[in-house]
């Protein structure tokens, strides 16, 4: 090294190194001193607290949420990250919790065929964000209106000429494309499949209700998920309109909607003629009469935000999310009715801590500000991320990307890694690049059906035309010990919103910890450049993204 150097350095960098000064990031290869501060240890911890009997399954408006923000603010302060909304660690996310029940226990559809009672939560689950002390529906006609979809960009109209006001609509989950790949985005589920949608249309449509007929392959999880999920407390924003809201939405099982069908003289073959373009919405002949009552409780959870600052585009964000909450104590499985939600989803938050130590050790700090954001309430219809995305504590039009993080999978280390409804946005690029430094590959998610890429918080952001990464463990496991894999398989499976969700010895973290050092190394590439990634040009959101930058 020459003198001139050496006395530039020693003149600018007092105690630190030249060489240290001077080293440059390098997108192409890994920072092994931030991947080091990735451990094992620290995260089965975090989990263990996390999803403990103690946090009671983490529900919001209860101990467990106490507990819990609590908790995820002194790990972000014991971790050195500054309040990520102004001198506070929390966002207050103003909500009403609404426990809806039938008068009744069993509801009676008299049809042209003769009556029928069927019996809550075995049969139908009902309920109303409704604010209102009662519901009184004393007479309300029934309507098969096929998926209760409109859509325009794809030729689809199921309320084409149909007033429904008065009227219950009794819908399809998924949309056209899980029948056939002609139609929608063929396999591929859209927003239009998802039970919100369904639900938000109804209103709009000037409906009195709505009726949605669960069948397991098309909604991808079975009854008791709608049965746990949909009775008891139930939370909504106070911001919400009340005025579009229909005045009461439930779900009905594949039987009871056949039960249904023939009670009013009508051939269940109607669901198959529903999946065909052309199909015209159908009197079932059926009325019912809805009587709930409704308490309330007024209060507020947290979104907790923390962050580190960027060295050179401090205004510039990349958000990393997590949702924090769970179901929280419910009906009992096997004796067991604490909903702990170690998978889903206190293996995502664990998961920030971890990314933000390795943020904190890498060499080359992050130019662009680096925001962790522990959401609440996705549980209950990506209420957290949705309150945030109408407030933002961070700029909208300056926010790079978010990747969000939701459900790990426990069950080992895996060559791939699937990218939650691929081909939307830029941020895959990113994946791809990071992906073969660590010698993986990309693939889509192995159920697109499944909707998956509108079931979690990243799409409130997408929906706001910020680009959104939901990105999980792929299927082509590394080990080749089929036993071993296969008695895993068995012990972690149907754990999905049910108490046995837990830690256990059948974890394997290996897979996690590969899968969280990638999401490190995305965010990282991407807090030292300049470049905002986009969606794709074939992206239903892409005019979103560019009406956002303009701004």
């Amino acid at each position: 090294m020459n003198k001139s150097l050496l006395l530039s350095c020693a003149l600018s960098l007092g105690l630190l190194s030249c060489s240290e000064q001077s080293s440059t990031f390098d997108s192409n290869s890994l920072d092994s001193t931030a991947l080091a501060a990735i451990t094992a240890d620290s995260y089965k911890a975090h989990i263990a607290q996390l999803a403990s009997d103690e946090f009671l399954g983490r529900k919001p408006f209860t101990k467990g949420d106490t507990l819990t923000v609590n908790y995820i603010e002194q790990q972000f302060k014991s971790l050195g990250l500054e309040p990520g909304n102004g001198d506070t660690y929390f966002q207050e996310v103003p909500m009403v919790e609404i426990t809806s029940k039938p008068i009744t226990p069993s509801l009676t559809f008299e049809g042209s065929k003769g009556s029928s009672k069927f019996n809550y939560l075995d049969d139908f689950v009902i309920g109303t964000r409704k604010l209102k002390e009662n519901v009184q529906i004393k007479n309300t006609e029934l309507v098969f209106a096929g998926f209760g979809i409109v859509a325009p960009e794809y030729d689809w109209n199921d309320y084409e000429g149909l007033d429904v006001k008065g009227k219950t609509v009794v819908v399809m989950v998924s949309d056209p494309g899980r029948y056939d790949k002609n139609l929608f985005k063929a396999d591929t589920m859209t927003y239009y499949g998802r039970w919100r949608y369904k639900f938000e249309e109804a209103g709009r449509q000037g409906a009195t209700g709505i009726l949605i007929i669960h069948e397991t392959g098309a909604a991808s999880y079975g009854w008791d998920v709608v049965r746990s999920g949909w009775s008891g407390p139930q939370l909504e924003l106070t911001t919400n309109n009340q005025d579009e809201l229909p005045e009461f939405e439930g779900w009905i099982s594949l039987e009871t909607a056949q039960k249904l069908f023939t009670l009013g003289g009508l051939d269940s073959k109607l669901m198959e003629e529903a999946k065909k373009p052309g199909f015209k919405a159908r009197p079932m002949n059926i009325k019912t009469k809805i009587e709930l009552k409704n308490t309330f409780r007024h209060s507020k959870s947290n979104n907790v935000i923390a962050q580190i600052k960027g060295t050179k585009r401090p205004d510039e964000t990349i958000i990393y999310t997590a949702h924090w909450d769970h179901l929280g104590v419910g009906e009992a499985v096997n004796g067991d009715s604490i909903y702990n939600g170690a998978i889903d989803n206190a293996a995502g938050v664990a998961a920030l801590f971890e990314i933000a130590k390795a943020f904190k050790a890498a060499k080359h700090q992050p130019e662009r500000t680096i925001v962790f954001i522990a959401l609440t309430a996705e549980e209950e219809g990506l209420l957290g991320s949705s309150y945030y995305a109408n407030n933002p504590v961070f700029p909208l039009n300056k926010t790079v990307a978010n990747l969000n993080m939701d459900a790990f999978n426990p069950l080992g280390a895996t060559k791939d890694v699937s990218i939650v409804g691929i081909g939307q946005t830029e941020i895959e690029d990113y994946v791809e690049r990071s992906a073969a430094k660590f010698g993986r590959t990309v693939a889509g998610e192995k159920n697109p059906t499944s909707g998956g890429f509108y079931r979690s918080d990243h799409f409130n952001f997408i929906k706001k035309g910020v680009p959104g990464l939901f990105m999980g463990s792929g299927s082509e496991l590394l080990s080749t010990d089929t036993a071993a894999i296969e008695k895993r398989k068995a012990a972690l499976a149907n754990r999905y919103h049910k108490p046995q969700d837990e830690l256990d010895d059948n974890w394997d973290f290996e897979g996690i910890l590969a899968d969280i050092r990638l999401f490190f190394d995305i965010g990282y590439t991407m807090s030292q450049e300049k470049t905002f990634p986009q969606f794709k040009a074939k992206s239903e959101f892409r005019e979103l993204g560019e009406k956002r930058l303009s701004k």
